[in-house]
């Protein structure tokens, strides 16, 4: 009789992929046990993933592909994907991706890396896409055990030029005035400059919402300005339509996770600047700030984040972390910044065309005898 225990537990090991909002909801309470003990972002949650799918605008252009592993009854791997279609592409990418800074596996310890592989080519092989393109990897990712260099299941995934950056702020600072303390003259002076003009126009209060206070009019001017910023630059968000409930929803998830920090400067008792912000894994994450450009000379939208983190390193918090972006002030604030990295492949005619296309455009895009415009490949 053969004991060998490694072999018997692959045996058990059984592949699913949910593609319906019924068996999405079936699989919760396991779901939610696992990235329970697994102390998963919030962004690998089933409250996250079942939330956006729940209250996204447009669900004929998605479809859920969320690859899951089972040992018996207990589940052991999910990988949340997801297929969206723009321009005529059909693209495999992370479930929820426009409201998620982090894409990622989410995986118990005994998970194979067989089973990982058996199921991303089940994946693939299912078809109903284009083009996969995950992106918003960390470098330590669990992703990397089945998108990392070397790997042959499924389609034929490479490294894509895409690169974002994630600006952190991490230090042995022994408060939050110490960190503030710690910069130039001319930076603390801007700082309390940026309060003096805003303290000119009326009663100025920093303050972090209780746990039980209503969200709604704080979410609901947080919007409005989005809107506003929005419309300025031609672009929109099902984040902040006034039709749809998604900010609202998703900013839900994170009070029931019990991770929400929502920030808030005030003038006269009127939000000039709003911050939601998620504390996990002793990290400061901010993930949705906006500001009132009324009060653009005082800078509310700067002066709230230093406020948020002076607040994290006063409550013990390791390092404050921007998430994705590039906006300039985040590398003036930053002690370092961590790459996040993308992965892509075709698995038909027209996603090679797509991939195609997309290179001989950033080639275009290169500087004159200089170096390209966007970060390339560089291994």
């Amino acid at each position: 009789m053969n004991m060998h225990m490694p072999i018997a537990a692959v045996e058990t090991e059984h592949l699913e992929i949910v593609e319906s909002s019924e068996r999405l909801a079936a699989v919760g309470e396991q779901w939610t046990r696992l990235w329970r003990d697994r102390d998963g972002l919030v962004f690998q949650s089933h409250d996250w993933i079942s939330t956006w799918w729940n209250t996204i605008d447009r669900p004929e252009q998605v479809a859920l592909r969320i690859g899951l592993v089972w040992n018996g009854d207990r589940l052991i791997a999910v990988m949340p994907l997801a297929i969206s279609r723009r321009k005529g592409l059909r693209i495999l990418e992370w479930a929820a991706v426009a409201y998620t800074d982090y894409g990622d596996l989410l995986l118990a310890p005994e998970c194979s890396d067989a089973a990982l592989d058996r199921l991303w080519t089940r994946i693939c092989a299912a078809g109903g896409f284009d083009l996969a393109s995950l992106t918003r990897l960390l470098p330590d990712a669990a992703a990397w055990r089945v998108f990392g260099p070397g790997r042959d299941h499924g389609i034929k995934l490479r490294a894509d030029h895409r690169r974002e950056t994630s600006a952190r702020i991490a230090g042995d600072w022994t408060s939050g005035a110490a960190w503030l303390a710690s910069h130039p003259k001319k930076f603390r002076q801007g700082h309390r400059r940026g309060l003096r003009i805003l303290k000119e126009e009326g009663t100025v209060r920093f303050r972090l919402l209780d746990a039980g206070e209503p969200l709604g009019p704080v979410l609901e001017r947080l919007s409005c300005l989005k809107r506003k910023w929005l419309e300025t630059n031609g672009l929109r968000s099902d984040l902040f339509e006034a039709e749809t409930p998604v900010l609202e929803a998703l900013v839900g998830v994170l009070r029931r996770a019990g991770v929400l920090r929502l920030f808030v400067l005030e003038l006269d008792g009127v939000p000039v600047a709003i911050s939601v912000n998620l504390a996990q894994h002793d990290t400061m994450m901010a993930w949705v700030t906006t500001y009132d450009p009324a009060h653009a000379r005082g800078a509310p939208g700067m002066r709230l984040i230093f406020e948020y983190i002076q607040w994290s390193i006063d409550h013990g918090l390791a390092q404050v972390d921007m998430l994705c972006g590039g906006e300039a002030f985040k590398d003036k604030l930053a002690t370092h910044v961590v790459v996040l990295r993308s992965v892509i492949g075709a698995r038909t005619a027209k996603g090679m065309l797509a991939i195609l296309a997309d290179r001989i455009h950033q080639k275009l895009r290169r500087k004159p005898g200089g170096a390209p415009v966007l970060d390339q490949e560089s291994d």
